[in-house]
């Protein structure tokens, strides 16, 4: 396994994708509109940051109304998701999917509960 992404929320992508990739001397991996959100993957060369703007009333945007913009989740990426799945569940930890579902990029992704956790939402990303 390996760190995926963080998830940063925010109510302006294209000004934060602009700020980043000067910032960071990198370039736009991927652009998407998925599930009532704009995404950037930016690619910082051994991960990447997701850029995620909320385009309805959903979790993106109920997670801004309460904690203003800032890292939303962190994905890690694994060759097994169903496995690492098995782990989670065989460790007690709350699952937020308990089965894999579409993800930005065309990849199968899980979450886990933040208060299983230490606070962090993770993501599982099968590659």
């Amino acid at each position: 396994m390996r760190v995926d992404h963080a998830g940063i929320a925010t109510d302006e992508a294209t000004t934060m994708v602009e700020q980043y990739t000067t910032l960071f001397d990198c370039s736009v991996a991927h652009r998407e509109s998925f599930d009532g959100m704009k995404i950037a993957f930016l690619d910082l060369g051994n991960c990447y940051f997701e850029i995620i703007e909320p385009r309805d009333d959903g979790a993106i945007s109920a997670y801004l109304d309460r904690n203003g913009p800032g890292i939303h989740h962190l994905a890690v990426e694994t060759d097994d998701i169903e496995a690492s799945l098995a782990t989670a569940r065989d460790l007690d930890i709350n699952r937020i999917d308990d089965h894999p579902r579409p993800g930005a990029w065309g990849h199968d992704v899980a979450f886990l509960h933040p208060g299983s956790t230490g606070g962090v939402l993770l993501e599982f990303v099968g590659h």
